[in-house]
């Protein structure tokens, strides 16, 4: 005779994943619109004090983020709904992130080209290791589509 314990065992622990998933995605939607509201807060005193152009790497930044936050809720959605961990959606938040930085090396670079050749040439070399991650990403985004057509 089969012990019942495993398949209880493995009821409840779902159960207890389901409600951490759940959490986490409550805690990561407050996140979200704390920082949203962040930026928009940011945008709005930089447009009343016209400083937009310098501040405009800050709010990207902040928003690009909250992009991200987005998209691991939207990973941890997924996760509670099939109860499987989904690659896409993870090679899709690297990539934003490798962006983010691209963005955010790109228009502080200005400040550094005129300094030190040895850091110019570190942030050429991390824009094109970047530059790979985004490129590999998208391949790898594109493979995943591909092979879930022949599923």
């Amino acid at each position: 005779m089969k012990k019942p314990w495993p398949k209880l065992g493995a009821f409840y622990l779902g159960r207890a994943e389901s409600a951490v998933l759940i959490l986490i995605g409550i805690v990561l939607v407050v996140l979200a619109l704390l920082m949203l509201e962040q930026s928009v807060l940011q945008l709005f005193h930089a447009a009343q004090e016209g400083r937009v152009h310098e501040e405009a790497i800050e709010i990207l930044d902040g928003v690009l983020l909250v992009m991200m936050t987005m998209e691991i809720v939207y990973t941890v959605a997924i996760s509670l709904e099939a109860h499987a961990l989904v690659a896409e959606p993870f090679l899709i938040i690297g990539a934003i992130a490798a962006i983010r930085r691209m963005l955010v090396i790109t228009a502080t670079s200005t400040k550094d080209e005129h300094g030190n050749p040895e850091v110019f040439r570190n942030t050429l070399i991390e824009l094109a290791l970047l530059s790979l991650i985004v490129i590999t990403m998208a391949y790898a985004i594109v493979l995943l589509r591909k092979s879930a057509q022949f599923v």
